[in-house]
């Protein structure tokens, strides 16, 4: 079996490491012992865009938010999806996870931050949901782990009633807020409810049909 190789690191603004690694062909962002992503397991993170994009299905001149690049699944997926008359802006909080994209992980990428619809923040994506007011049609959150996070404590604000309605003020009427979690958190689709969301989480897997179960929350406007 071919060894991992340590490519580069990168530390996460408020504590704790980020480590690329490759193997083959295959890339993996790990957390201390705990792999965030790798780049043979993009189902759950590709339904997190297809899933709100079929919510807004028709829209002239979409505006989407996602907070997160990872390795750019969501981001490919939801340019796939979205016409050209689309705005994406990805809000990214470590610096070097888009150096990696266009450097060593370029192939995986495939071109997609070049896309003219797109607009690369780098920096903490609260901030902008909470500068902006009926501003998107939707937002798509793959930040940290879910709503349960273990990178930064910081982004729990993001899943709190506070985060929750900076986040219902900044969609357009309709609008949805996607959540991506590594597991199921009931007290997470409650308290979407009680901010003014009609809320549903979807299952999903790893890989299509197979790998580990993930959940995306949907969640519109009301």
């Amino acid at each position: 079996m071919i060894p991992w190789t340590l490519l580069d690191t990168a530390k996460i603004p408020g504590g704790g490491e980020l480590r690329l690694k490759q193997r083959g062909q295959e890339f993996s962002i790990m957390l201390g012992t705990n792999e965030l992503m790798n780049s043979r397991l993009s189902g759950s993170e590709r339904a997190l865009a297809t899933l709100s994009c079929e919510k807004i299905k028709g829209r002239k001149a979409p505006h989407i938010l996602i907070g997160g690049l990872g390795m750019g699944f969501t981001l490919r997926a939801a340019l796939g999806e979205l016409g050209a008359d689309a705005k994406v802006a990805v809000a990214e909080l470590v610096p070097a996870v888009v150096s990696w994209a266009r450097g060593p992980m370029a192939t995986v990428f495939d071109g997609c931050l070049d896309d003219p619809r797109v607009t690369i923040h780098e920096g903490d994506v609260r901030p902008l949901i909470r500068a902006s007011k009926a501003t998107y049609d939707a937002i798509l959150l793959d930040v940290d782990n879910g709503p349960d996070g273990i990178t930064s404590e910081a982004n729990d604000g993001l899943y709190d009633y506070r985060g929750l309605k900076a986040a219902r003020d900044a969609l357009r009427p309709g609008g949805v807020l996607a959540v991506w979690s590594s597991g199921p958190d009931r007290d997470f689709t409650r308290r979407l409810n009680d901010s003014g969301f009609s809320a549903e989480a979807v299952n999903t897997r790893a890989n299509g049909k197979t790998g580990a179960r993930h959940v995306i929350w949907l969640a519109t406007k009301s």
